[in-house]
């Protein structure tokens, strides 16, 4: 009866340790498109739900009957290199047009639960043109039905919009394509996880520009910690210290102690602190790794994380596996236009690849693709025009090996 109950015991800390990292890497679960992490989810809802609680201060909220679960995920920082991306070949990121269409389009969508794309783009022409501060919405540019088209697609890949006939990129063609929607509004709401609503914030529309850090800021602040750190509790404060801490642990790809504040460095490097960081990383399944540099938590699963590196998924992760070799073992920091150099050799090297880069300025296309990559996994710096290796980047170094062999790619 004691193995079984061991067995039991074993295959729960597994379970819940699974759905943390599930929802770590996909904070909103459908039962429609993921049914078994879903249905993992909520099984052990009540244990996961606390570790996200304490060790975050995130709230996970699951609905059995509408068949999904929201992890509300709350930075005070904003994070440039995780953009909404487009559903289509090349997953190019959100601009600002369709950040502000996907906006107008999910308010729209609020108040009908049944919908055409016809209907709702005409909604969506009126709202803009009812708000000064909106650019117009014109239904017959094939650049802006296209944009259209990308904000619908990202609703639909979160299950706030489900297509019942038809195709949703018809109407890039054709203005007069037949599409049926049905919303599900309440998953529609529970999208925004800023803890303070943008409507409690409004300012003029010609001040946003000047204000906008500040507006985001207060979009992200929470109650729970308190305005300033003159005002808080001793309690409150350490309240906040784990849960910032631990929300850049799992969040991003590495910690250097040179981008914690000396408050975040000295609570990680407290007796209290370290053991709360192993019995985490025990809890949801990560290794833990120290050096003197910094801090990682490493998933053996790979179940954590949306992109991986060194990935050949893309031309550009490619690249910068390989260019990142020569700026971790560089003296000092490299300079773009070297890079720009190496990226041709590359492509001369291996003329059978990267053929989307093969126009004009190919290289630097390139190269900027792949700092791009390097920058949102913390293995380098830009800027003034010269590139710095982090210290995360010497685990990357290319183990170079002979071949007679004429190589179509790298």
């Amino acid at each position: 009866m004691s193995n079984l109950a061991n067995q039991l015991v074993i295959a729960e800390r597994e379970e819940v340790s699974r759905a943390i990292r599930l929802l770590l890497a996909a904070p909103l679960i459908s039962a429609r498109t993921a049914p078994e992490a879903f249905d993992l989810v909520r099984r052990r809802r009540d244990p996961v739900e606390k570790w996200f609680d304490y060790y975050c201060g995130w709230s996970l909220v699951v609905e059995p009957r509408l068949g999904y679960a929201r992890l509300a995920k709350v930075r005070l920082a904003t994070d440039p290199t995780r953009p909404a991306r487009r559903h289509r070949a090349g997953r190019a990121p959100f601009d600002r047009r369709r950040y502000t269409l996907m906006c107008v389009v999910a308010a729209e969508l609020l108040a009908i639960p049944v919908t055409t794309i016809g209907l709702l783009a005409d909604r969506v022409v009126q709202a803009c043109a009812a708000d000064p501060a909106l650019p117009r919405f014109d239904t017959s540019s094939r650049a802006e039905r296209m944009a259209f088209v990308d904000a619908l697609r990202l609703l639909e890949s979160f299950g706030a919009v489900e297509v019942v006939d038809g195709v949703t990129d018809a109407y890039v063609d054709s203005a007069a394509a037949k599409v049926l929607y049905q919303v599900d509004a309440t998953l529609l709401m529970r999208l925004p996880a800023a803890p303070v609503g943008a409507s409690q914030v409004a300012v003029p529309a010609d001040e946003v520009p000047l204000l906008f850090p500040e507006l985001l800021t207060r979009l992200s602040r929470e109650r729970r910690y308190g305005d300033t750190d003159d005002e808080v509790s001793d309690v409150r404060r350490n309240l906040r210290l784990r849960h910032s801490v631990f929300r850049r642990l799992v969040e991003d790809p590495v910690v250097h102690r040179d981008e914690l504040t000396p408050a975040e460095l000295a609570y990680l490097e407290s007796p209290t602190g370290g053991q709360l960081l192993r019995r985490a990383a025990d809890q949801a399944g990560f290794l833990v790794e120290e050096r003197a540099e910094g801090f990682m938590l490493v998933d053996p699963d790979g179940l954590a994380t949306d992109s991986r590196f060194p990935d050949d998924s893309s031309n550009a992760k490619v690249a910068a596996l390989l260019l990142l070799d020569g700026i971790a073992s560089a003296p000092g920091p490299v300079a773009v236009e070297q890079l720009h150099g190496e990226a041709d050799a590359l492509l001369n090297r291996f003329p059978k690849w990267a053929k989307g880069y093969r126009g004009e300025n190919g290289s630097g296309r390139l190269v900027a693709d792949a700092l791009e990559v390097l920058t949102a996994f913390g293995l380098v710096r830009v800027g003034g025009g010269v590139v710095r290796a982090r210290p995360a980047a010497a685990r990357y170094a290319v183990t170079r090996t002979s071949t007679d062999d004429v190589e179509d790619e790298p």
